[in-house]
């Protein structure tokens, strides 16, 4: 019986030749990733078991992304906990204020995760790194200490979805429309404790930056993890970025999937999640006339912040003002991307159409910093939930969509086709 691409790192990773389905496996880590939530907690139990040494320091990374710069004393009391534990380890991937950046899209950027790596992370998102050819998932902050320590941990080998997506996609459907589709279609608890795994002609005609959208929100569909095949977008992306040796799986052609779905992304149409679940999505076609006011559209977080992101919101925003009463927040994802953005005059765009640019950061994606919402008030945002109170008050809402539907309503005041603001403001 043939193997996924999921089971053959994870296999390879374990020292067998092959794995199946529900199979326990002890498997060796190439990188193990805390944020400033997370870290902390696993430093706890790093503390509590009398630990005295990670297992590489090389190998570990922690990005102060959540509520950094720093939203208040214990958030402050969280970062210099970290801070003198990477000091102390002398961890080599301790990214702060000034060089951090929101971990999912530094990490790829960074060249720390790969094809072939092995990866888990205090953070549901660390899914993200499949778009690379990696099997990363997200583990628990006790998970994560016993990672530090022994450079192992325990997995239940996934079984897999297969989803085949064919054609070119029309104009503003990115990958957020996709996986949008997608978690509509299967449902929140579609793929759990499933791999996801990605086929089909279309993949020509996504960019790096559409397939970590994709495999970042593989979680919100309940997966274990996200991945897809590595192919000549990947190796150029990784070309002279990734610290490590890429090794390169695929599936066998006698791989065995629960199911298999197969995704027209030309017949896809700009999709938006309405609250309070990733699975309530609608086409803008079936939002049709009904005007979805919004006060505030949020552009940026691991899933949507990256430079193609901005990129779109800046093709629609360009010349264009934000509408009365509508608050628009724009968030780079990390330092790199915040640079090329403002050499490229994309904040010159953002700001002359009256948004808020911010520095990297987490910030209102879980309800943290920059950009909490009151009672009764609605924003449209790119990140990845949408549950009740996820960015503030209980009786607020979030709309989940793509960069260029975010602008598009941004400028309307309600949730917009971008195609019609383009065509007729």
């Amino acid at each position: 019986m043939g193997l996924t691409m999921s089971q053959k790192i994870l296999a390879a990773h374990a020292g067998l030749e092959s794995v199946k389905a529900g199979q326990l496996i002890e498997a060796k880590l190439d990188m193990v990733l805390g944020n400033d939530i997370t870290s902390p907690v696993a430093i706890n139990v790093f503390n509590d078991g009398n630990a005295s040494a990670v297992f590489d320091r090389t190998k570990i990374a922690m990005v102060m992304d959540h509520f950094t710069p720093n939203k208040d004393i214990k958030a402050a009391e969280q970062c210099k906990q970290v801070r003198q534990f990477a000091d102390k380890y002398d961890i080599k991937n301790f990214f702060d204020v000034g060089q951090m950046g929101i971990e999912h899209s530094l990490l790829p950027e960074k060249g720390l995760v790969g094809p072939g790596t092995l990866c888990i992370g205090a953070d549901s998102h660390t899914c993200t790194y499949g778009a690379l050819g990696a099997f990363s998932t997200g583990v628990g902050s006790t998970d994560m200490a016993a990672g530090m320590i022994s450079g192992k941990t325990w997995f239940k080998v996934p079984s897999a979805i297969k989803f085949n997506l064919i054609n070119r996609p029309a104009p503003f459907i990115s990958g957020k429309d996709i996986i949008l589709h997608i978690i509509g279609k299967i449902g929140v608890d579609g793929a759990l404790y499933r791999s996801m795994e990605f086929f089909g002609d279309g993949l020509q005609y996504l960019s790096i930056d559409d397939r970590l959208c994709i495999a970042n929100m593989a979680i919100e569909a309940g997966a274990k993890n996200g991945i897809f095949p590595v192919d000549d977008i990947t190796r150029a992306y990784i070309k002279d970025r990734f610290q490590g040796e890429p090794v390169e799986y695929t599936a066998d052609e006698d791989a065995v999937y629960d199911e298999e779905y197969t995704i027209d992304l030309s017949a896809l149409r700009p999709t938006v999640a309405f609250p309070h679940l990733p699975e309530n999505a609608r086409t803008v076609d079936e939002i049709g006339e009904t005007e979805v006011r919004i006060d505030q559209a949020v552009i940026g977080s691991c899933t949507n912040g990256r430079i193609s992101d901005l990129r779109a919101a800046a093709e629609v925003l360009k010349g264009k003002k934000v509408a009365k009463g509508v608050r628009c927040i724009i968030i780079p994802s990390t330092q790199t991307v915040y640079l090329q953005a403002m050499h490229e005059g994309l904040f010159d765009i953002f700001i002359e159409a009256g948004a808020v640019v911010s520095t990297p950061t987490c910030g209102p994606c879980l309800g943290g910093h920059m950009g909490i919402l009151a009672k009764g008030e609605r924003a449209i945002s790119t990140t990845n939930r949408n549950f009740v109170g996820r960015m503030g008050h209980t009786e607020s809402e979030v709309y989940l969509a793509s960069p260029a539907v975010a602008a598009a309503s941004a400028v309307t005041g309600y949730i917009t086709d971008p195609a019609r603001v383009c065509e007729t403001i």
